[in-house]
């Protein structure tokens, strides 16, 4: 049998980094389970300018960096391999990498969200040079420039409004011939004069030298294809929280995000919180992650501290 440990962190985005440096100053011992993506999404991200106290921004990774080595710094344990199966039925509770099994008084998870893609192959390749999937992130490095962005939920909407701010112009392009979003946003969208509509149509290709220069769109209805020259790639169709790993095992709402009680991390289970995108559909941000990182942290100590630990 293991040693059990006082807090085992799943994850190692800004939220499970926030709360390693929190629970490892609060003498906690933190284990941290980073999962083989280390640092989370702020890893595929160029230049991260809205993070506080980085006046002249700062790279995603060198960011993720700095926070690692500051959770280190305060005694913080790190193995970078992804968790395989959980046990939350009683407590101690365990988690498993592998054949490898640990145990833990509490938990915090800060597994994440990953923005889905359209999944070809020219995609990844400008992802973070013309390709992004947070306007709200990087709508400001496109000023005076054209762009589209993909989708036709509420979200799409509004990232497009957002980067009508910026960008000369933005174009939607979506696979159907109507949105799903709201009927204000849609019209909100439909309304702006910087922003048109590209129905029934869906992005084939991306193509460029060092970043983004143009599409390739193709007609559903017509397959016929067309170029268009833009700067910018926005997709906007969603994101998927990282629980497949806690189905049964915690609630969730019906996408699939982990719900906390209000005004705090605690899950449906005591013990374990959640932090991060795992838990938050509507912010999303490195900062708000970070945020949450610090009241699971908190609300860990003082779970333990009532439980005798």
């Amino acid at each position: 049998m293991s040693q059990v440990e006082n807090v085992i962190i799943i994850g190692s985005g800004p939220a499970g980094l926030t709360a390693a440096i929190y629970t490892s100053r609060a003498l906690l011992k933190p284990f941290m389970i980073e999962g083989e993506e280390v640092g989370g999404q702020l890893m595929t991200t160029t230049d991260v300018e809205n993070f506080p106290g980085f006046p002249d921004g700062v790279m995603g990774p060198e960011l993720m960096s700095v926070m690692k080595k500051q959770a280190e710094r305060f005694g913080t344990r790190f193995l970078a391999r992804n968790v395989t199966k959980v046990d939350f039925s009683s407590r101690p509770f365990k988690v498993w990498v592998g054949n490898d099994m640990y145990q833990a008084r509490s938990l915090i998870i800060s597994t994440g969200a990953s923005a889905k893609y359209l999944g070809i192959e020219s995609e990844r390749k400008f992802l973070g040079r013309g390709v992004s999937a947070c306007a709200t992130c990087d709508g400001a490095f496109f000023r005076n420039q054209e762009v589209v962005i993909v989708g036709g939920g509420d979200t799409a909407m509004e990232e497009a409004t957002f980067l009508t701010r910026f960008a000369s112009h933005v174009t939607i392009i979506h696979r159907r011939d109507s949105f799903r979003a709201s009927k204000i946003m849609a019209d909100k969208a439909l309304n702006n004069p910087k922003i048109s509509v590209i129905w029934n149509s869906e992005i084939a290709e991306i193509k460029g030298n060092k970043s983004v220069e143009s599409i390739i769109i193709r007609n559903l209805n017509t397959n016929e294809t067309t170029e268009k020259s833009v700067e910018g790639v926005f997709i906007a169709i969603g994101h998927k929280p990282n629980t497949e790993l806690f189905k049964g095992a915690l609630a969730m709402n019906d996408v699939g995000y982990l719900t906390t009680k209000a005004h705090s991390t605690y899950t449906s289970v005591e013990g374990v919180f959640a932090a991060g995108d795992v838990a938050d559909h509507v912010y999303r941000q490195a900062i708000t992650a970070a945020g949450t990182g610090c009241m699971a942290a908190i609300d860990c100590e003082r779970w333990l501290e009532q439980h005798g630990h």
